[in-house]
């Protein structure tokens, strides 16, 4: 039974994939509110620091949306994204220790070689690239919904890759703050990106 169940959840949400590879704005929404926790968790456990843990989660979660062209239904969603968000952990945590700037593609399991065989280095076909543009102005639209500095410190942070140093120098306000008010931003903008699933909702009713 728990096989025929895993089974479905993965048929199920290989629709959804479907759904947002074809700019489905609240696709994004469903699949952030299903794995955000398990992926905020995992990453967690690897830096054991929260403001980390929540930057990085977002970090994986924009990766695993603007890459979307290049995932392969062989492998479970939840498999590729949570490869995608320790890597991307690994990568950070080697950047902070200043040793290693970049993985190492020797440290990755050949098992899961082919998620980087399966990415191609060539540019994005025209279509492939609307596509992208449409999931980027989509998370644009939700973070113009935040208010004042709220907004500018996500687009510092995420959109223009800050660091909490330069947003503070940036900003004129204290590091400390800078991280206690992008934490309260992110809550916001989940909580936005949620309300988005539960208007689809609604509307299916």
């Amino acid at each position: 039974m728990e096989l025929t169940n895993n089974l479905s959840e993965k048929a199920l949400y290989y629709k959804v994939v479907k759904r947002a590879i074809t700019g489905d704005e609240q696709a994004y929404a469903e699949l952030f509110k299903r794995y955000k926790d398990s992926v905020y968790f995992m990453i967690l456990k690897m830096v054991n620091n929260r403001t980390d843990a929540e930057d990085l989660m977002f970090e994986a979660f924009e990766k695993a949306f603007t890459s979307l062209n290049y995932y392969s239904p062989q492998f479970a969603f939840s498999t590729w994204l949570f490869k995608i968000a320790s890597n991307n952990t690994i990568d950070f945590i080697r950047k902070k220790k200043a040793k290693i700037v970049s993985l190492d593609k020797d440290d990755i399991n050949p098992d899961d070689r082919g998620y980087i065989n399966s990415v191609p280095a060539d540019v994005l076909n025209p279509e492939e690239e609307t596509i992208r543009k449409q999931r980027a102005e989509f998370m644009r639209e939700k973070v113009a919904m935040l208010k004042g500095r709220y907004r500018k410190l996500i687009e510092l942070r995420y959109f223009e890759e800050y660091s909490y140093e330069e947003i503070a120098q940036e900003l004129a306000i204290p590091l400390g703050t800078v991280k206690a008010q992008l934490f309260r931003a992110r809550e916001l903008l989940l909580n936005i990106l949620q309300n988005s699933e539960i208007a689809r909702e609604n509307e299916r009713v």
